[in-house]
């Protein structure tokens, strides 16, 4: 029997087509996404149960990334990591490239996740990989709101008057926590780190 032993891990690219989805996964990144028409995202390390990272090479070749954890505890991910997480990877590491805008979307936190969907919530980082001329991005409200006029901007097609849109350049870093309302503008191609959750709520 060959015997499992920890060495710097490699994990296959799982791809995702979008509807937004461009080529610079491909044309920057050069990473081949065919036989798709198009790749929005790329999960490159995931524990999100139904697309979980798989090690591309060596004697753990084809190890998903929860049973290396469940193998090596805290050898892989460290004392604290696993005394808090368990078997759990806590990260979810993506690239993201948006060739049309994203929908206006906003992610629940912890306690939210946990009660709805008995999942993490969902914080995100984004750093700016390629930023196209005049990109932009949204991150929360422009001014203090409440429910009412929030609901009176959305019901009037006119959400996006009262959100923060700034305007984007290669090597920016933006923290989302959960509970912000946000968008990735076109034209942007980006590393995402975020929790290890696949829970959306798209405003619109």
């Amino acid at each position: 029997m060959t015997k499992r032993y920890l060495y710097p891990l490699k994990f296959d690219t799982i791809f995702k087509e979008k509807i937004w989805g461009g080529t610079k996964i491909k044309d920057v990144l050069g990473k081949d996404f065919s036989p798709l028409k198009n790749c929005g995202e790329t999960w490159e390390i995931s524990g999100v149960p139904g697309n979980l990272s798989k090690v591309s090479d060596g004697v753990l070749k084809g190890s998903t990334l929860p049973e290396l954890i469940e193998e090596f505890k805290d050898e892989l991910v460290g004392e604290k990591v696993y005394e808090a997480f368990g078997n759990e990877f806590p990260l979810l590491v993506k690239f993201i490239d948006a060739a049309q805008d994203l929908s206006i979307q906003v992610h629940p936190d912890d306690k939210l996740a946990k009660a709805r969907h008995n999942s993490l919530g969902k914080s995100e980082m984004w750093y700016i990989f390629q930023a196209d001329k005049g990109s932009k991005l949204i991150s929360g409200f422009n001014r203090e709101t409440n429910r009412e006029e929030y609901l009176q901007y959305l019901n009037s097609g006119k959400l996006t008057e009262i959100l923060n849109e700034e305007e984007v350049h290669d090597g920016d870093c933006f923290y989302l926590p959960a509970g912000r309302v946000h968008t990735i503008g076109k034209g942007l191609l980006l590393a995402e780190i975020q929790q290890s959750s696949d829970v959306t709520y798209r405003i619109y």
